[in-house]
């Protein structure tokens, strides 16, 4: 497998006359723990909807693991897990039924997935909360409920847009950990987060995207030296508030 997870390469997307992504150049080496951050509507999740296949670029290059995600959409696909911000889950379906149709979806056969989702159901304490329904659930046992969904089909590179939004201290250390342990085992992984705190501590490269351009893009320790919070830089470079 190529040595590159991510290579995006002079995206452009335009919403009818509006770019909400200009020019932007990036590349994830495989087995990072990337940062990608941003204010509101700074682009980032049309960023990750290229990636995903969600959106389509208008112009620019997106390849996963060396393919090319437009014109081989399906098999990029199998290859990242998306977590994103939104709750887009039927929420009536109960735990199990959303890991079984996610697994379906990506042709995995019921023997086969079921053991799969036993494990996940094991590392996300989710055990208990099978057979409830999403909308029953609270807030950081729908975060765990959607980071499951995203490994369902064991993918090479993971993308969290705002895993912890709304999630309590104690959860948020232990999916930390979590993230921290897939990562070492080779998990290749992208970040968005408001909590710059939690960028700081699990990322080891990060980019900062701005009015729809890479601002800012390095490792960890250039945007902290000095002794500098990633939150002081993150405002100096930016000019706003989260």
């Amino acid at each position: 497998m190529p040595d590159l997870a991510l290579e995006i390469i002079d995206l452009i997307k335009m919403y009818g006359s509006t770019p909400a992504v200009r020019g932007v150049s990036f590349s994830i080496k495989r087995g990072e723990f990337f940062g990608f951050l941003g204010p509101n509507g700074a682009g980032k999740t049309t960023t990750i909807n290229c990636i995903t296949g969600i959106a389509t670029p208008s112009e620019g290059t997106v390849r996963v693991f060396g393919i090319d995600a437009v014109t081989n959409y399906r098999e990029t696909r199998r290859l990242v897990g998306l977590s994103p911000q939104e709750f887009n889950v039927d929420i009536f379906a109960t735990t199990r039924e959303i890991l079984h149709y996610i697994a379906g979806f990506y042709g995995i056969r019921k023997r086969d997935r079921e053991p799969k989702i036993e494990e996940l159901l094991k590392r996300f304490e989710l055990t208990s909360h099978a057979e409830k329904q999403f909308r029953a659930l609270s807030g950081g046992l729908k975060r765990r409920v959607m980071l499951a969904r995203a490994m369902v089909h064991d993918p090479d590179l993971l993308i969290l847009d705002e895993p912890t939004a709304g999630v309590d201290v104690q959860l948020r250390h232990d999916l930390w950990r979590f993230l921290r342990e897939i990562n070492a085992e080779g998990k290749t992984i992208l970040l968005t987060s408001h909590y710059l705190e939690e960028v700081e501590m699990l990322c080891g490269r990060i980019a900062i995207i701005h009015d729809g351009k890479i601002i800012a893009i390095g490792d960890k320790s250039a945007f902290i030296s000095g002794g500098k919070k990633l939150e002081q830089r993150f405002l100096e470079l930016t000019g706003s508030e989260q």
